[in-house]
């Protein structure tokens, strides 16, 4: 069986110390969720995207990763921005793709959305996800096993962007992990195979009235 890993691919400030604002947590009404759309959230090898997949054949939803829109929308890949216009470039179109796919899920598609490591922690981006009431699930995995899987993937050449050190890697977790941990639901991944914490994350999501369809009538995005 195939285990989780994360996904394959090209991807001081002075005078007064200020008190640091935490991000506020996903609400969750007690019958249920909003929706047919999910948010998979997490850190660089949590297996978004090969989990997201699995749950969209169980519950027959369309799967997107926001890394694939970006590229599709600029014309080049996650590591291409990277490296040709900066951080800040790719962040000015990542928001704008989640702001195009938001619009989107706004008309009611069902859909699973699997969102780049650094989207869920960047303060516009978290505002406007909780702001939707769309469901936000968090993949989580300890740091070291989450380090060994990104590591595998660049022997194959698939390194991320900003995939580094091994200590720059765990100040980048330590940054992002409060914004994760505000999602609506958590899941631990760790070594288990993907169509078990796919199977696991559907059946939670159908006991809070997120439920498998029938047929599947949209096929992807519509850019």
């Amino acid at each position: 069986m195939t285990k989780v890993s994360g996904k394959t691919g090209a991807t001081a400030t002075g005078g007064k110390a200020r008190k640091r604002v935490r991000p506020k947590a996903s609400s969750m009404v007690a019958h249920g969720l909003p929706g047919n759309a999910v948010f998979l959230v997490g850190f660089m090898g949590a297996g978004k995207s090969t989990v997201g997949r699995a749950l969209g054949r169980r519950l027959n939803w369309v799967f997107e990763d926001l890394d694939d829109r970006i590229a599709a929308r600029e014309g080049r890949s996650v590591a291409e921005i990277f490296h040709d216009s900066g951080e800040s470039e790719f962040r000015r179109a990542e928001h704008a793709a989640l702001q195009k796919v938001l619009e989107q899920l706004r008309g009611g598609v069902a859909r699973i959305v699997a969102l780049g490591g650094g989207t869920f922690a960047q303060e516009q981006n978290h505002k406007a996800i909780q702001a939707s009431g769309i469901p936000t699930i968090f993949l989580d995995a300890p740091l070291p096993e989450l380090w060994q899987r990104c590591a595998r993937q660049t022997k194959l050449d698939a390194k991320r962007p900003l995939q580094t050190s091994e200590i720059q890697f765990r100040e980048l977790h330590e940054k992002r992990l409060p914004f994760y941990r505000t999602a609506s639901l958590r899941f631990d991944t760790s070594g288990k195979p993907v169509e078990a914490v796919a199977a696991e994350i559907a059946k939670k999501l159908e006991a809070l009235g997120l439920k498998k369809i029938a047929m599947r009538t949209e096929q992807g995005e519509d850019e």
